[in-house]
């Protein structure tokens, strides 16, 4: 354990962490898809799913007062499941989801860079700016805490400040007036609205990114909570912003159109060329900052299952320790996602792995640990329902628009399991 670094942490830098993930993908990836989806009402989307997630996080912020760890997700799993097939199991939809987030924020990086050059978004470029992106965070992983905070603060900063002028101004050029949206009106079921939520808590779902610094930030027991609370609050406010602005801005059609870069596309009327460069600078800064801080997260948990022996671990004669090498498992399985997947499919895919490893966590919390952790068991309740609603109504929109997407989540969750049970059935030391 001498690899995680004691107090390396400041309360500031594990929220510029958490708030990296999030906007990184959040509001850049997915805000056009929502829109699809919801409709004219996406802006209320992204509250709706802070709401979800504030539900969700309770079940997080008494976990980690309790058990601050550099595992996160990991040791909560393994606290209330014990070391066996669930927690890994858990645990490794967790880690492929975070995987699968870095992909969608690679993809997004390179679907917004190419937008200064008028290139289609369907161009070779995209894949490769993404795997330019993921080779750079893997460089800037390798170089220490201390670096990562500091990078990571300075890019926090610089695109929540941004992102926020562009809500703010937006809005104002808009009148504050939605006309053009909500004009072009589209019908839209309940069960493409609760589709809709799933992928906005998936925008919020990078708060569970801090829990994997508990062992390195400072005063763990109290900031791994007050960063997760800080970091849900400080996106509510921006997504909503933002969103309002978009809404200002395009048309519902023209949103769906640019799904993929519709901040970008918003930037047009409301700023002109200069605003496209400006949006495109500030999603070429969100993105990194979220693909690094993912990074950080993942390998740091693939690290601690590796440590629990629930997982495999080969060298393949790579220097360095575990966390290092688990580092460079997780670059390579995300620039092959970011390869091979589109943002559409790769975010769907993250929300369900997400919600049911969060639905798992909820579980525990309730089923195993109420005599060790005093909880209000109607919030841990309430929060697993809406997991269950959201994610119940993603599967079935999909399963009418994209059945493989479907198909290859539930094969690979299946063999996911397979492969953690096999593996400690082969390990018995292990369980």
């Amino acid at each position: 354990m001498n690899r995680y670094e004691s107090n390396s942490l400041t309360l500031t830098g594990a929220v510029s962490l958490g708030t990296g993930v999030m906007i990184g993908a959040g509001i850049f990836a997915l805000l056009g898809q929502i829109a699809e989806l919801a409709g004219m009402l996406f802006p209320i989307i992204f509250l709706i799913g802070a709401v979800v997630t504030a539900f969700s996080a309770y079940s997080y912020v008494k976990f980690s007062n309790t058990y601050p760890s550099a595992g996160g997700i990991a040791m909560y799993l393994e606290k209330a499941y014990g070391k066996g097939v669930m927690t890994g199991f858990g645990a490794l939809l967790m880690a492929f989801s975070m995987v699968i987030n870095e992909s969608l924020v690679a993809r997004t990086f390179g679907t917004y860079t190419i937008q200064l050059f008028n290139m289609d978004e369907g161009s070779f470029l995209v894949p490769l700016l993404g795997v330019g992106l993921l080779v750079f965070a893997f460089a800037v992983n390798i170089s220490g805490n201390r670096v990562i905070e500091k990078f990571s603060f300075f890019m926090a900063l610089i695109k929540i400040t941004g992102i926020a002028i562009f809500g703010i101004v937006g809005l104002w050029l808009a009148d504050f007036s939605f006309t053009y949206t909500s004009t072009d009106a589209m019908a839209t079921t309940t069960e493409e609205y609760l589709a809709a939520v799933a992928l906005a808590v998936l925008a919020y779902k990078g708060f569970t990114t801090i829990t994997n610094s508990g062992s390195e930030i400072v005063d763990p027991h109290q900031n791994v909570s007050k960063a997760i609370v800080i970091s849900i609050a400080i996106c509510t406010i921006i997504y909503f912003l933002v969103s309002l602005a978009v809404a200002g801005s395009l048309t519902l059609p023209e949103i769906i159109e640019a799904k993929n870069f519709a901040l970008a596309e918003a930037a047009r009327p409301v700023f002109g060329n200069y605003g496209l460069w400006f949006t495109v600078a500030l999603a070429i800064i969100a993105t990194i900052s979220g693909i690094i801080a993912s990074v950080f997260a993942v390998s740091r948990m693939l690290a601690m299952l590796t440590d629990m022996d629930l997982i495999p671990h080969r060298h393949f004669g790579m220097p360095g320790d575990i966390q290092k090498h688990t580092l460079v498992y997780t670059i390579v399985v995300a620039i092959l996602l970011t390869i091979f997947f589109d943002l559409s499919r790769i975010a769907s895919l993250g929300a369900i792995f997400y919600l049911v490893m969060d639905i798992m966590i909820h579980w525990g919390l309730l089923r195993n640990m109420r005599e060790k952790i005093k909880i209000r068991s109607y919030i841990v309740i309430t929060a697993i329902i809406l997991d269950a609603a959201v994610l119940s109504a993603l599967l079935l929109t999909k399963a009418s628009t994209d059945t493989l997407l479907v198909v290859i989540s539930l094969i690979m969750m299946l063999l996911i399991f397979a492969g953690e049970k096999l593996f400690l059935r082969s390990h018995p030391n292990q369980e």
